[in-house]
């Protein structure tokens, strides 16, 4: 991107504006692209731990940690510079989770239990709603609470899972 930026800079100093509109034009896609690409990426691990989750029917504390993670880099990366509006919006999620399940599903089969199911097995056995309708779920909670209360939040969301209140409870 270091060379698009002294194109740019160029451009401007030499007057030509139209070149240089394209190239800004240019820059933002290629910046929502890789915005898009994050999200996703974290979308894809918090589906992944909730998918182990469900099948395992216990939480670990890397599993929840992996879960936080991905809710609060999602939290971070979706909200626009201008701090009102976001590149996802919540009646978004349902759709891209869904996009996103399969892919994950098959990562997931390699974890699960060891191993113990082959993807399409994994599929089969998944209630797939269920882990959509959860993932959405805390994901909505990046709309009403900052990154300070987040972590608080989702532990009370996280003890709802199955074996989270274990979890939750560990040390007692």
């Amino acid at each position: 991107m270091t060379q698009e930026l002294i194109d740019l800079k160029t451009c401007l100093i030499e007057g030509r504006y139209a070149e240089a509109l394209e190239m800004v034009e240019e820059l933002e896609s290629m910046s929502k692209k890789e915005i898009s690409r994050k999200i996703k990426s974290f979308l894809r691990i918090l589906l992944i731990h909730l998918i182990k989750t469900q099948i395992e029917q216990r939480l670990t504390n890397s599993w929840a940690s992996s879960i936080r993670t991905a809710i609060r880099e999602i939290q971070d990366i979706n909200q626009k510079e201008n701090k009102s509006s976001y590149y996802v919006n919540d009646d978004e999620w349902d759709n891209l989770a869904d996009e996103i399940l399969e892919s994950a599903i098959a990562d997931a089969s390699d974890e699960v239990l060891n191993g113990k199911y082959s993807r399409a097995q994994l599929a089969s056995i998944l209630d797939k709603p269920a882990i959509i309708a959860t993932a959405v779920n805390f994901l909505n909670l990046t709309y009403s609470y900052s990154a300070k209360e987040l972590p608080a939040i989702m532990d009370e969301y996280l003890s709802q899972l199955p074996g989270g209140d274990i979890w939750l409870n560990r040390g007692n």
